[in-house]
């Protein structure tokens, strides 16, 4: 049996901010504290990694950080708080291979935001920059060539 990694590379998303690749003890305790709270965890990729989130944060009111989309784009769950993508090993939460920590960090890469129509839930893409007042000009004629 091998033995679990002392600490794990994983990825923690803050809602309103992009992914950061952090190294986090592997023990629950510091799961907890990075999370804010009880622990849950979703296994919503085929990849083997994980999504380590408070399970309470909806409960508790946290802001919404990002949305669990299935494989045709559709929307059915959103992740409340902080939340970590960690792998998974043979028994345990392992590191991120460096080419998981990328995909995801990708996935989750763009801020979004969370606006309740009625009983709709509409998301928005956070922009990186805000944007900019762009010099108006005037667009050039269609005989110009």
């Amino acid at each position: 049996m091998r033995m679990a990694e002392n600490t794990l590379s994983v990825l923690k998303i803050a809602p309103g901010q992009c992914p950061q690749q952090v190294e986090i003890d592997n023990d629950l305790k510091a799961l907890q504290q990075a999370v804010g709270g009880s622990i849950g965890a979703s296994y919503p990729f085929a990849d083997p990694v994980a999504i380590v989130y408070n399970d309470d944060g909806k409960l508790m009111g946290l802001p919404l950080n990002r949305a669990l989309r299935d494989e045709n784009g559709q929307m059915y769950d959103a992740v409340a708080g902080d939340f970590l993508v960690v792998g998974l090993g043979e028994e345990d939460f392992a590191s991120l291979t460096p080419e998981l920590a990328q995909k995801y960090e990708q996935l989750f890469h763009q801020p979004e935001a969370f606006l309740k129509l009625g009983n709709h839930l509409l998301v928005l893409p956070v922009p990186d920059e805000p944007p900019t007042e762009k010099p108006r000009t005037k667009p050039p004629a269609e005989h110009d060539r």
